[in-house]
Protein backbone atom coordinates (compact mmCIF):
# COMPACT_ATOMS: atom_id res chain seq x y z
CA UNK A 1 0.00 0.00 0.00
CA UNK A 2 1.26 3.99 -0.85
CA UNK A 3 0.93 5.93 2.03
CA UNK A 4 0.46 8.65 -0.20
CA UNK A 5 -2.53 7.14 -2.41
CA UNK A 6 -4.14 6.31 1.34
CA UNK A 7 -3.66 9.77 2.93
CA UNK A 8 -5.32 11.42 -0.48
CA UNK A 9 -8.53 8.28 -0.63
CA UNK A 10 -8.87 9.72 2.87
CA UNK A 11 -9.41 13.20 1.96
CA UNK A 12 -12.65 11.76 0.51
CA UNK A 13 -12.63 13.15 -3.09
CA UNK A 14 -13.20 10.26 -4.21
CA UNK A 15 -16.93 10.13 -3.57
CA UNK A 16 -17.64 13.61 -4.56
CA UNK A 17 -15.94 11.91 -8.25
CA UNK A 18 -18.10 9.14 -8.02
CA UNK A 19 -15.49 6.62 -7.57
CA UNK A 20 -15.18 3.39 -5.93
CA UNK A 21 -12.34 1.94 -3.80
CA UNK A 22 -11.73 -2.13 -4.41
CA UNK A 23 -10.26 -3.24 -1.57
CA UNK A 24 -7.75 -6.70 -2.07
CA UNK A 25 -6.55 -8.83 0.35
CA UNK A 26 -6.05 -12.06 2.18
CA UNK A 27 -8.50 -12.80 5.90
CA UNK A 28 -7.39 -10.64 7.98
CA UNK A 29 -5.29 -8.42 6.39
CA UNK A 30 -7.10 -4.84 7.37
CA UNK A 31 -9.55 -4.70 4.45
CA UNK A 32 -12.43 -4.15 6.40
CA UNK A 33 -10.41 -1.71 8.61
CA UNK A 34 -9.07 0.01 5.87
CA UNK A 35 -13.23 0.60 4.43
CA UNK A 36 -14.45 1.39 7.95
CA UNK A 37 -11.64 4.26 8.28
CA UNK A 38 -12.68 5.58 5.26
CA UNK A 39 -15.91 5.30 6.15
CA UNK A 40 -15.72 7.41 9.50
CA UNK A 41 -13.88 9.66 7.05
CA UNK A 42 -16.36 10.77 5.10
CA UNK A 43 -19.16 10.25 8.15
CA UNK A 44 -16.78 13.37 9.29
CA UNK A 45 -17.48 15.09 6.21
CA UNK A 46 -21.26 15.11 6.86
CA UNK A 47 -21.51 12.11 3.93
CA UNK A 48 -24.44 9.32 3.91
CA UNK A 49 -22.72 6.38 4.57
CA UNK A 50 -23.58 2.37 5.06
CA UNK A 51 -21.89 -0.69 6.02
CA UNK A 52 -23.11 -3.96 4.65
CA UNK A 53 -21.52 -7.43 4.33
CA UNK A 54 -22.77 -9.00 1.04
CA UNK A 55 -24.49 -12.01 2.20
CA UNK A 56 -26.44 -9.46 4.52
CA UNK A 57 -27.14 -7.62 1.61
CA UNK A 58 -28.78 -10.74 -0.44
CA UNK A 59 -30.99 -11.37 2.17
CA UNK A 60 -32.00 -7.94 2.53
CA UNK A 61 -32.92 -8.06 -1.66
CA UNK A 62 -34.41 -11.39 -1.14
CA UNK A 63 -36.67 -10.21 1.51
CA UNK A 64 -37.67 -6.87 0.02
CA UNK A 65 -38.21 -8.94 -3.58
CA UNK A 66 -40.86 -11.08 -1.75
CA UNK A 67 -42.52 -8.80 0.58
CA UNK A 68 -42.81 -5.88 -2.64
CA UNK A 69 -40.61 -3.37 -1.12
CA UNK A 70 -37.85 -3.91 -3.91
CA UNK A 71 -37.94 -0.63 -5.31
CA UNK A 72 -38.19 1.16 -1.45
CA UNK A 73 -34.79 -0.83 -1.01
CA UNK A 74 -33.56 0.45 -4.17
CA UNK A 75 -34.58 4.07 -3.53
CA UNK A 76 -32.48 3.81 0.26
CA UNK A 77 -29.33 2.66 -1.15
CA UNK A 78 -29.55 5.62 -3.52
CA UNK A 79 -29.54 7.85 -0.73
CA UNK A 80 -25.93 6.40 0.63
CA UNK A 81 -22.98 8.74 -0.72
CA UNK A 82 -20.92 5.67 0.36
CA UNK A 83 -21.84 2.20 0.60
CA UNK A 84 -19.24 -0.41 2.19
CA UNK A 85 -19.81 -3.81 1.07
CA UNK A 86 -17.62 -6.28 2.47
CA UNK A 87 -17.24 -10.01 1.99
CA UNK A 88 -17.51 -8.69 -1.88
CA UNK A 89 -17.89 -12.41 -3.90
CA UNK A 90 -16.81 -14.74 -0.74
CA UNK A 91 -19.65 -17.13 -2.44
CA UNK A 92 -20.88 -17.48 -5.74
CA UNK A 93 -23.88 -15.88 -6.63
CA UNK A 94 -27.24 -17.36 -8.19
CA UNK A 95 -29.22 -16.11 -10.64
CA UNK A 96 -31.97 -14.04 -8.96
CA UNK A 97 -29.48 -12.23 -6.16
CA UNK A 98 -26.81 -11.40 -9.20
CA UNK A 99 -29.68 -9.53 -11.28
CA UNK A 100 -30.83 -8.07 -7.77
CA UNK A 101 -27.57 -6.71 -7.16
CA UNK A 102 -26.99 -5.00 -10.33
CA UNK A 103 -30.20 -2.95 -9.76
CA UNK A 104 -28.26 -1.35 -7.10
CA UNK A 105 -24.90 -1.30 -8.98
CA UNK A 106 -26.90 0.86 -11.90
CA UNK A 107 -28.54 2.53 -9.24
CA UNK A 108 -25.99 4.07 -7.88
CA UNK A 109 -23.15 4.39 -11.02
CA UNK A 110 -22.29 7.93 -11.81
CA UNK A 111 -24.41 8.82 -8.52
CA UNK A 112 -22.37 7.49 -5.84
CA UNK A 113 -19.68 5.50 -4.61
CA UNK A 114 -18.67 1.99 -3.33
CA UNK A 115 -16.28 0.60 -1.39
CA UNK A 116 -15.71 -2.94 -2.28
CA UNK A 117 -13.50 -5.12 0.02
CA UNK A 118 -12.65 -9.12 -1.55
CA UNK A 119 -10.38 -11.73 -0.95
CA UNK A 120 -10.58 -12.27 -4.72
CA UNK A 121 -8.55 -10.58 -7.62
CA UNK A 122 -11.14 -8.62 -10.00
CA UNK A 123 -9.76 -10.69 -12.60
CA UNK A 124 -11.53 -14.21 -10.99
CA UNK A 125 -14.82 -12.03 -9.88
CA UNK A 126 -16.39 -12.90 -13.28
CA UNK A 127 -16.53 -16.61 -11.75
CA UNK A 128 -18.75 -15.80 -9.19
CA UNK A 129 -21.21 -14.97 -11.37
CA UNK A 130 -24.02 -17.30 -13.09
CA UNK A 131 -24.41 -15.81 -16.45
CA UNK A 132 -21.43 -13.83 -17.91
CA UNK A 133 -23.56 -10.95 -19.31
CA UNK A 134 -24.74 -10.42 -16.08
CA UNK A 135 -21.00 -10.57 -14.50
CA UNK A 136 -19.88 -7.89 -17.38
CA UNK A 137 -22.82 -5.46 -16.49
CA UNK A 138 -21.83 -4.63 -13.15
CA UNK A 139 -18.33 -5.34 -13.33
CA UNK A 140 -18.00 -2.62 -15.77
CA UNK A 141 -19.81 -0.70 -13.72
CA UNK A 142 -17.65 -0.91 -10.83
CA UNK A 143 -13.88 -2.02 -11.90
CA UNK A 144 -13.22 0.84 -14.41
CA UNK A 145 -14.57 3.77 -12.41
CA UNK A 146 -12.70 2.21 -9.15
CA UNK A 147 -9.02 3.09 -6.74
CA UNK A 148 -7.73 -0.23 -6.45
CA UNK A 149 -6.02 -1.02 -3.18
CA UNK A 150 -4.18 -4.27 -2.77
CA UNK A 151 -3.02 -5.38 0.80
CA UNK A 152 0.00 -7.49 0.13
CA UNK A 153 1.72 -9.42 2.71
CA UNK A 154 5.88 -8.39 2.39
CA UNK A 155 7.28 -11.94 3.39
CA UNK A 156 4.22 -14.45 4.39
CA UNK A 157 6.79 -16.08 7.15
CA UNK A 158 7.40 -13.67 9.25
CA UNK A 159 4.51 -11.00 8.82
CA UNK A 160 1.02 -11.15 10.37
CA UNK A 161 -2.12 -10.91 10.29
CA UNK A 162 -3.99 -7.78 11.37
CA UNK A 163 -6.38 -10.09 13.76
CA UNK A 164 -3.13 -12.00 15.05
CA UNK A 165 -1.21 -8.89 15.99
CA UNK A 166 -3.98 -7.31 17.63
CA UNK A 167 -5.37 -10.82 19.03
CA UNK A 168 -6.54 -10.66 22.66
CA UNK A 169 -3.25 -12.54 23.26
CA UNK A 170 -1.26 -10.17 22.20
CA UNK A 171 -3.20 -6.80 24.11
CA UNK A 172 -1.89 -8.65 27.16
CA UNK A 173 1.91 -8.81 26.78
CA UNK A 174 3.76 -6.24 28.69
Amino acid sequence: MDRNDIESLAQCNYITEYRNIIILGSTGSGKSYLACAFGMEACKRDCKVKYIRLPELLIEMAMAKGDGTFTKLLKQYKKYQLLIIDEWLLISLKETEAKDLLEIIHARTKKSSTIFCSQFNTQGWHTKFPEAPIAEAILDRIIYNSHIIEILYIDKEHDRSMREYYSFKNSNKS
